[in-house]
């Protein structure tokens, strides 16, 4: 299967590739989010580290927001966990 890759562009302006994992939709369709990889590893147990991220669109663009809220949060996982038990 092919990576697909995505460009983060960094508040910096510099921008990194990272592998696109899924794309996940809130339960009510308002909240869009992106899963993804920088290819990390985990230095305990080897795992690939990945990134989760909330999308907003300020009008002009979308950017990268971190998840703060912990039902928020809470909500995304029960989404991680529905693909993974698909």
């Amino acid at each position: 299967m092919d990576k697909k890759l995505i460009v983060i562009e960094n508040s910096d302006g510099t921008n990194t590739e990272a592998q696109l994992i899924t794309y996940l939709i809130s339960e009510d369709g308002q909240m869009h989010y992106v899963v993804y990889s920088f290819g990390e590893k985990g230095e305990e147990e080897g795992d690939e580290i990945i990134y989760v991220s909330r999308i907003a669109n300020n009008g002009d663009s979308f950017y990268l927001e971190e998840i703060e809220d912990d039902g928020e949060w809470a909500s995304v996982q029960n989404l991680l966990k529905k693909i993974a038990n698909a």
